[in-house]
């Protein structure tokens, strides 16, 4: 592999094998879902109330043959059964996931993945095989503020005899929640801090859903009254520290989500513009149809090269990779609104109905530029990383 001068290799490290995982995804989103199929799955019928209750469909077929294709396993170490695979590759996989608005736990379980092996214990090891097995989990960290990263999450545990925990209080956001089999829990007693496996089906354990826009996803709310977990449940005993290590990598996952809908939007609102005509002649002739659509598409190149470099930065564990992944999320979210936006308005009268395919990726990555913090919030996080904390002297 070659390098740069600064010592990091050439094209982000993206070599064949990411090439191929991309093109294999690629072929089995259009075959499997082309957007005719995920109206179907996710909004058939506009008289339903998605988005007051009711939770979409998805393919489980579909995921059990992304299953067989060993995606939950892409980020777990080869000594764990997995594909071992740089980040860069994983995120190349969730762009195109992302383009393909594909519901499925693969962001919740692929984001786990890397949480796991920051742990680095017995414990998440074995978790990490089931991983590679097919098992999906998802990340139950975040408070009712969507915080996490100082204080953790609202989850208090209570240590037992023999090394297990008895967990209480309330872990908010969790993502598709009804997709997968277990959580990866964060609580706190004090300084402390763990990461334990729950099962979906554990007793005390209240899974309440949110109501949200996104179509192709779920979100729930979950409540802990006195859920007991065993010793070989709990995977570090230092999970805010698991948390932080993988933090990057979880970003870069989001970005790539947010750039790979961004990128279908540009596609299909330029499509519409070469065939959509007034006074005779194709919308896109116009200044103020070609000149967003042009904006965009830098806004977009933009965001993925700077997720591609927080991934190679993560793979190559170099100084700068927390700033990178901030500065790729940041991207992501703002070419995600704006795209959405001139989606939506460039397509006219039609961008604003049920019927325009549109509305179900302006829903995805309306949800996708509030995960883990808009680009407002990391932006001022980086404000702080670089210059101290806003308004101090």
């Amino acid at each position: 592999m070659s390098t740069q001068s600064d010592g990091m290799p050439r094209d982000f490290g993206f070599g064949d094998d990411e090439a191929l995982l991309r093109d294999v995804a690629r072929k089995l989103f259009s075959e499997e879902l082309p957007v005719e199929r995920l109206r179907k799955l996710v909004a058939p019928d506009p008289e339903k109330t998605y988005e007051r209750g009711e939770r979409p469909d998805w393919d489980r077929a579909l995921w059990g043959r992304c299953v067989e294709l060993g995606w939950t396993g892409l980020a777990v170490p080869a000594a764990q059964g997995g594909a071992d695979l740089p980040l860069v590759g994983v995120a190349a996989l969730v762009e195109e996931a992302g383009r393909a608005a594909f519901p499925s736990p693969l962001l919740a379980t692929l984001a786990s993945s890397y949480v796991l092996r920051a742990a680095a214990s017995e414990g998440a090891q074995a978790a990490l095989e089931t991983l590679a097995a097919g098992r999906c989990l998802s990340l139950a960290m975040t408070d009712a503020e969507g915080h996490w990263e100082r204080a953790g999450s609202d989850v208090r545990f209570e240590a037992l005899e023999g090394g297990g925990l008895r967990l209480a209080g309330e872990a908010c956001f969790v993502q598709d929640a009804f997709k997968v089999d277990a959580f990866l829990v964060l609580a706190t007693d004090g300084e402390e801090s763990r990461l334990c496996l729950v099962d979906v089906g554990a007793p005390g354990l209240h899974i309440q859903q949110d109501h949200i826009h996104d179509l192709t996803r779920d979100q729930a709310t979950l409540r802990f009254e006195g859920v007991e977990v065993g010793a070989a449940a709990v995977v570090s005993e230092d999970g805010l520290g698991a948390l932080r290590q993988a933090w990057p990598a979880i970003l870069v996952l989001a970005s790539a989500d947010l750039v790979g809908v961004a990128e279908w939007q540009l596609q299909t609102t330029t499509g519409y513009a070469r065939t959509r005509k007034q006074f005779d002649r194709p919308i896109g002739f116009f200044q103020a149809v070609k000149h967003p659509l042009s904006d965009a598409l830098v806004m977009i190149d933009r965001a993925r090269s700077l997720f591609y470099h927080a991934a190679c930065c993560f793979d190559h564990a170099a100084d700068s990779t927390a700033e990178a992944a901030r500065m790729a999320k940041s991207a992501a979210s703002d070419a995600g609104r704006f795209m959405s936006d001139r989606s939506v308005q460039l397509h006219g009268g039609i961008g604003f109905t049920w019927e325009c395919d549109v509305h179900i990726y302006f829903k995805r990555s309306m949800h996708g530029q509030a995960l883990y913090g808009d680009g407002g919030h990391h932006r001022q996080r980086l404000a702080e990383t670089i210059i101290g904390p806003i308004g101090a002297a």
